[in-house]
């Protein structure tokens, strides 16, 4: 636990909790908002092949899990540590000009 501690550079056994209970929130939220949006745009698991389905939801997954980490995250109090977990992550896979300081 101290290792993960030092790793993301906080203090206590209550805020590694608080982040594992935002990481939890945020995933569940985005795979169940990510229906309705199919649903939205025209896209049925019945009537569109498998593949594009799901590669579609996977898509709106993404932007979703974006937006609520960070606001699930201010929610609870954490925002500093996961507009840092965003900006890592978001450069990571390419879109690193949008945070350059």
């Amino acid at each position: 636990m101290n290792k993960l501690k030092k790793r993301w550079g906080i203090n206590s056994n209550w805020q590694i909790l608080i982040i594992f209970i935002v990481f939890a929130i945020t995933g569940s939220s985005a795979t169940k908002l990510a229906g309705p949006v199919t649903d939205f745009i025209g896209l049925s698991s019945e009537t569109t092949p498998w593949i594009i389905y799901w590669g579609a939801r996977i898509l709106f997954i993404f932007p979703i899990y974006q937006v609520l980490l960070v606001s699930f995250g201010w929610l609870f109090g954490q925002f500093e540590f996961f507009w840092a977990f965003e900006k890592k992550m978001l450069s990571r896979i390419g879109f690193a000009k949008i945070f350059q300081d």
